[in-house]
């Protein structure tokens, strides 16, 4: 076939811009393998569809999404999670620079990070919480607080916005090794929940209607069946269903352990609001009553596990080990690297008669509030080493507000003391 010539150049143009899309595409999907999700376009949306204002600064090898919060007296401040972002070749800088004090003045981020500040100021937030990845990037964050001739403060924040420690499994492995690799007793009631019946169902959010009022739906016997092949309709109907099952087995859970859950709208606006192949609601039925439920969440090459609730009866059947086992399974399907728990809490494992301490072992965190979920995560992986983070940090943008804020948290610890 043969192009004219009054038309060749929009075939090179479209060959061009064609090109220009498919390196861009790539650059991309390879910026997103470790990507955090709490930094990306997608929570920014479900962040803003709860009613809060959010931000994002970006360049190349930097990230920083940001989203706004509001406190009684003191008013906003700033919040970025598991941020900013240093990517692979902006860290390997970031390392050469924090050696060199004179390299680190005229860094792109030190510019960026001043724009993040001069942002703040202007919209009158007192304070910017950031959780660095590492060591060097809260080292690198210390180092670029000088603007405008001020040295700004960055402290430790009163308390973490994120868990300071994670557990987040390699599951490139074959699910043989996966399976050999976990603690007995974790292996022994992933097959005992099989056998004692229990069916795992995952839907996502094939429809944008999750609020669907299906009255009683939660007391009957339910036969919930595998959603793939149902019509649209019918799909949408059973994952309303499912997300009902879920709301109320968080009440029931915050209730046994005396915590406060995310209100329902919370959960609902995050279905609404978060792509359908991201977010995937995970159920355990059993007898024909969905018993536990998890959220999923899937973005680049991690899937994490949000949040998880279980009901008061059966628990003897063991489905939340099941739940988690049939989310790693599909992750893997989907080409996911890495399996993410979340949050836990443990010490180093003293080993001798003086307690030394091996680097490579961790256990639970007995004195912790997290110890149960802890033993629960670490147990389909007892040799993973967890993932620690510095932990958050506050740049004090305005001492004045922020002086008043660390002043209500201080009595308000107080009180607690006192009630106790």
């Amino acid at each position: 076939m043969q192009f004219s010539k009054k038309r060749e150049p929009h075939i090179y143009k479209a060959l061009f811009l064609f090109s220009r899309f498919y390196w861009y595409t790539l650059k991309m999907e390879k910026k997103l393998e470790n990507l955090e999700f709490l930094q990306s376009a997608q929570w920014r949306q479900f962040q803003a569809s709860v009613g809060r204002k959010t931000f994002c600064l970006e360049r190349e090898g930097f990230l920083a999404s940001v989203i706004e919060h509001s406190l009684p007296l003191v008013g906003k401040y700033w919040y970025c999670p598991r941020g900013p972002i240093f990517f692979a070749e902006a860290k390997k800088n970031l390392k050469s620079q924090i050696s060199n004090s004179n390299k680190i003045q005229n860094s792109i981020y030190k510019d960026e990070l001043k724009k993040i500040i001069n942002l703040a100021q202007k919209e009158k937030a007192g304070w910017i919480r950031v959780e660095p990845e590492s060591a060097e990037i809260l080292e690198m964050l210390r180092n670029a607080m000088e603007i405008a001739g001020n040295k700004l403060k960055i402290v430790r924040a009163p308390h973490d916005m994120q868990p300071k420690e994670i557990f987040v499994l390699d599951i490139r492995k074959d699910t043989e090794t996966l399976l050999s690799e976990m603690k007995p007793k974790t292996r022994y009631n992933i097959r005992l929940a099989e056998k004692r019946g229990v069916k795992i169902h995952a839907t996502c959010n094939t429809e944008h209607g999750t609020t669907d009022k299906i009255q009683n739906s939660i007391n009957k016997d339910q036969e919930i069946q595998n959603t793939k092949y149902l019509p649209t309709g019918q799909a949408g109907q059973i994952q309303s269903i499912q997300l009902e099952a879920f709301l109320k087995l968080t009440k029931e859970m915050a209730n046994r352990h005396g915590i406060t859950a995310h209100p329902e709208q919370y959960y609902r606006k995050m279905l609404e609001t978060l792509p359908a192949e991201m977010l995937k609601i995970y159920v355990a039925e059993f007898e024909g009553k969905i018993i536990a439920a998890n959220l999923v969440l899937f973005y680049g090459k991690t899937a994490t596990y949000l949040h998880g609730a279980s009901g008061n009866e059966q628990r003897k059947v063991m489905a939340p080990f099941l739940l988690q086992w049939q989310a790693i399974l599909d992750a893997k399907e989907l080409g996911c690297e890495r399996y993410d728990f979340g949050g836990i809490s443990t010490n180093y494992l003293p080993t001798g008669q003086a307690g030394e301490k091996n680097t490579n072992v961790r256990t639970t965190n007995k004195n912790s509030s997290w110890s149960g979920i802890t033993d629960f995560k670490l147990g389909f992986s007892p040799n993973t080493t967890p993932v620690q983070f510095p932990g958050s940090y506050d740049i004090v943008v305005n001492p004045r507000k922020y002086g008043v804020y660390r002043g209500l948290q201080r009595a308000k610890e107080l009180m607690v003391r006192f009630r106790k």
